[in-house]
């Protein structure tokens, strides 16, 4: 799937296309919840998820998302990044908007995220507080 904007922008879900190095590079040096991740974890990751890549006009990466999901039931959005150098353009709301629009045929049950500072962007295309967060539980392995 790609969806371009008339700025040039385009997203699309090819895992071929990815840097995964910069992907990498982002995540483990510039998020707070994936500080230091390998590089083994985010191929492994990619692998195993529906990608979204945010592409600038001239083709180089702007930024990242993926969805980890069974496209039944159930979907996590996590990883969402966008370049520091692209922010302020609305690339991190288009992002989340087409990732909403790529799971809506498969009506899924329930698509969650986490986020710390973001809740205004996610807002903008359908998220909302969990009803009742004393149901949700989870389990780390990671300190």
């Amino acid at each position: 799937m790609i969806t371009r904007r008339d700025d040039g922008h385009e997203i699309d879900t090819d895992p071929d296309r990815l840097d995964i190095g910069l992907v990498h590079h982002w995540l483990s040096t510039d998020t707070y919840w994936a500080l230091g991740r390998t590089r083994e974890t985010v191929e492994q990751s990619v692998r195993a998820s529906v990608n979204f890549g945010v592409y600038s006009a001239d083709g180089s990466q702007a930024g990242y998302a993926r969805v980890v999901t069974d496209l039944a039931t159930f979907a996590w959005l996590c990883d969402v990044y966008v370049d520091r150098d692209h922010r302020g353009k609305g690339l991190g709301t288009w992002l989340a908007t087409a990732v909403r629009d790529h799971l809506a045929p498969y009506a899924l049950r329930r698509v969650m995220l986490a986020t710390e500072d973001a809740h205004g962007v996610y807002a903008k295309v359908g998220f909302a507080p969990f009803p009742d967060p004393r149901k949700l539980m989870h389990m780390s392995f990671t300190p």
